[in-house]
């Protein structure tokens, strides 16, 4: 059980963010704690996946304030968010296709000078994602769909995060696929890496998540629990499924 007074580990205070001339975020606050595993669900142009670009460094923050590890960062440039263990898997996977799985993977070590470290790293990275392994010398972009999400997240790990920005994993993967996916999210968070998870498939995303935001429209409209937002009646007709 997590002390109520421990600070979070990721804080948004009245954070507010355009994407061009759209105001896309108006004024959110979230929190996520050390060791949670929190999602944010909601309709496609909600302001989801902004709110992680601004989180990651991608997009500025209009007003507001973003803090990590009790530290004001939403002037900071992502490369220095990265160095303080804050990785990005962009919706897309944003992977370079004509180079190899290998140069993609290495890639996410850009900050870190360690290299007996960062080779450690890498065979930690390898053990979990095995197909990776086999695909090594392959160029990025011949691999399928599910290989390449699995490259993406492994080429974040590479830069050691205290927390993973995962920005619609399953887009695009087939059933198989995803459950295959969600099964590797989940020993990463067992793992110790603490997880904000931006997620169409809202079942999933609860099934994982101790915690969830709802946002509609630019606004978080509701929060809680993972099992009190499955059980809230708006929540199950809007994004489960149910009548």
């Amino acid at each position: 059980m997590r002390a109520e007074h421990v600070p979070p580990l990721l804080a948004l205070a009245g954070v507010t963010v355009d994407h061009g001339a759209l105001r896309a975020v108006h004024g959110i606050d979230l929190a996520l704690h050390e060791g949670e595993v929190v999602s944010l669900i909601g309709a496609n142009g909600a302001g989801k996946s902004t709110t992680l670009a601004a989180i990651a460094g991608v997009l500025p923050v209009a007003d507001g304030e973003i803090r990590y590890a009790g530290e004001a960062i939403h002037l900071l440039p992502t490369h220095q968010r990265v160095r303080r263990g804050l990785a990005l898997v962009p919706e897309g996977r944003g992977l370079f296709a004509r180079l190899t799985v290998a140069e993609n993977l290495r890639l996410g070590a850009y900050t870190r000078d360690n290299p007996q470290a960062v080779a450690e790293d890498l065979e930690r990275v390898l053990a979990l994602l095995p197909r990776i392994r086999e695909r090594l010398h392959q160029q990025a972009g011949t691999l399928s769909g599910g290989e390449q999400q699995m490259l993406a997240i492994g080429r974040a790990l590479l830069a050691r995060p205290r927390l993973l920005l995962l920005d619609e994993p399953s887009m695009g993967l087939a059933p198989r696929l995803v459950d295959a996916l969600f099964d590797t999210i989940a020993t990463i968070a067992r793992e110790g890496v603490s997880i904000l998870l931006v997620e169409q498939n809202a079942a999933l995303a609860l099934e994982l998540s101790q915690r969830a935001y709802v946002m509609a429209n630019g606004l978080i409209t509701l929060s809680g629990t993972a099992a009190e937002l499955r059980d809230d009646p708006a929540v199950r007709h809007a994004y489960l499924g149910e009548v």
